[in-house]
């Protein structure tokens, strides 16, 4: 599996930016996505998970009610919709897919940064 990140970049806090995450390869086998985001000198933390098929989803706390994670499976492309960005929100956002059978697999990241 292959993903691509897209849609970082740089925003005033209290905007809003969109990542896009797409998939090739053996989408099929997807069984699970999610975003993570690493900022500098901290450790890569998860930020929001969905699952195939029913697509439940779960968020980090601090990104609760400003953040939406979704998926367009005909796209094969995960999307993370970010509002009301704050400064702490700058970090690099990596697209991470599970497999079936527990296979890993990360995108390249893509820079949000967030100017106070």
């Amino acid at each position: 599996v292959q993903l691509v990140e897209s849609g970082g970049g740089l925003v005033q806090a209290g905007g809003s930016l969109r990542l896009s995450c797409a998939a090739s390869g053996s989408t099929a086998r997807i069984n699970a996505m999610g975003w993570y985001r690493q900022a500098p000198g901290k450790q890569r933390e998860l930020v929001a998970h969905i699952t195939s098929g029913l697509g439940n989803t779960l968020y980090e706390d601090s990104v609760k009610g400003r953040f939406t994670i979704s998926r367009d499976n005909a796209k094969n492309t995960m999307y993370l919709q970010m509002n009301n960005l704050k400064p702490e929100d700058t970090a690099v956002y990596y697209c991470n897919a599970v497999l079936i059978g527990g296979n890993s697999y990360w995108g390249q990241g893509t820079q949000v940064t967030v100017s106070s």
